[in-house]
């Protein structure tokens, strides 16, 4: 089944956030039917860095090359700002449909770009953000590849802005709407209202982000399609992270700490270690 003809069928499709093979290999494991490589996550994690920009094109392809080296379940790539104008967008289409992606989800910020929960956002104007849309949909070697439109505008221009930054991201070639940042479930349910029966719409649940946190069901009650967690495995490995170094730094053991993570043969396990040395031991002398 397409991406695109899983977003039109119920329940509500949930992607996680990843950033590398591991983690896309974990959260198929866990029985997900989609990813959503962030941008963000691989900004905080390669980098170290903010989700402010810093993380190139290429970066990204390379990330998604590696884990649809992995994976094959659906993934949806962050493009950022398609990185510059519409022919930038264009290669990013090229590049990033190249690289396994199925969905590519592009926004209507200027530079700086940040994070879309940050304040002090700037866009484009609209009909450049829509040129881009059309450039990238001319540029897809798939239709199968989709276009999820984001509008930054609810913090910059207002509700009412976004929704009509919206519309006319849907008419120039959008497959999906993505209006980032709704300040209350009144909002949430206003896109729903406006668009519900026309195109999916995608929600993003970022922990304390200027979205209220809603469950992927009352989400799919109200008439969303598509709910992602972007951040939330980067969060969650960064707190274990610091404890773990903390504790380490302390005992210098890891005793302390082995009821909080795999032992070697935990994590061999998991990544199929025992598989591959196997299918490596048929293949040796090229029997």
């Amino acid at each position: 089944m397409t991406l695109r003809n899983r977003l039109a069928r119920a329940p509500i499709l949930v992607a996680p956030g990843v950033y590398d093979g591991l983690t896309a290999l974990l959260a198929a494991q866990a029985g997900f039917e989609a990813l959503y490589l962030s941008g963000a996550a691989v900004a905080y994690t390669k980098l170290g860095r903010p989700d402010i920009g810093l993380s190139t094109m290429s970066e990204m392809a390379d990330t998604m090359a590696l884990i649809r080296d992995r994976v094959d379940l659906p993934v949806i790539i962050d493009a950022d700002t398609g990185f510059g104008n519409a022919l930038n967008a264009r290669r990013t289409m090229t590049v990033y449909e190249r690289a396994g992606a199925n969905a590519l989800q592009v926004e209507d910020q200027g530079y700086p770009k940040r994070c879309g929960h940050l304040a002090d956002k700037s866009l484009i104007p609209a009909t450049e953000m829509a040129g881009k849309i059309a450039a990238m949909a001319d540029a897809r070697n798939s239709r199968d590849t989709l276009i999820i439109a984001r509008t930054d505008a609810i913090a910059v221009e207002g509700f009412q802005a976004a929704v009509d930054r919206a519309g006319l991201y849907l008419e120039a070639g959008a497959d999906a709407l993505f209006i980032e940042a709704p300040r209350s479930v009144d909002e949430l349910r206003a896109i729903c209202a406006t668009f519900r029966g026309r195109v999916p719409l995608m929600a993003n649940m970022v922990e304390g982000g200027a979205t209220p946190i809603t469950s992927a069901a009352d989400l799919d009650t109200l008439g969303f399609s598509l709910v992602i967690f972007p951040g939330g495995i980067v969060r969650s490995l960064a707190k274990a992270a610091e404890e773990y170094y903390a504790s380490l730094r302390a005992t210098g053991s890891n005793t302390a700490f082995k009821d909080r993570m795999f032992d070697f043969n935990g994590l061999n396990e998991r990544i199929g270690t025992a598989e591959m040395l196997e299918m490596g031991a048929r293949f040796q002398g090229g029997s």
